[in-house]
């Protein structure tokens, strides 16, 4: 490891503080290397949107919901070519969650995604990518 000195004003530091305590980091080092990763990974993902990826969809949906687990199977279906495997858990009477992993274009599966978890009765949704193949 190499180190470096970094000015920071004070609001950023105090945040920095703020997220370091809440996430359990030992020091400030090892919350602005997670913070520079992900702000690197942010960046390479804006400017290759057409590099392979692989990602992790998940979302939660209410199954009781007019058609919406015969949509979602559908959807998934029609892009047959993104999805590697899916985990379906049963929540609570209401609730299911779901888990893709997914493999292709990053902007690819950022449009798959957005258009499960836009979905009317999808509560909550996220996708991770991971660069590269």
């Amino acid at each position: 490891m190499q180190r470096i000195t970094v000015t920071l004003d004070e609001e950023l530091v105090a945040e920095v503080d703020t997220l370091m305590h809440e996430r359990g980091y030992q020091n400030r080092s090892e919350a602005i290397r997670d913070l520079t990763r992900s702000g690197l990974k942010q960046v390479r993902e804006e400017a290759a949107p057409d590099a392979p990826c692989m990602g992790a969809l998940v979302y939660v949906y209410d199954h009781a919901a007019r058609e919406l687990s015969k949509r979602l199977t559908r959807h998934s279906h029609d892009h047959h070519d993104l999805t590697l495997s899916t985990l379906h858990v049963h929540i609570n009477h209401d609730s299911c969650l779901e888990v893709a992993l997914l493999k292709g274009q990053g902007r690819v599966l950022k449009q798959f995604a957005d258009e499960v978890t836009s979905s009317r009765s999808v509560r909550h949704g996220q996708l991770v990518l991971i660069p590269g193949e």
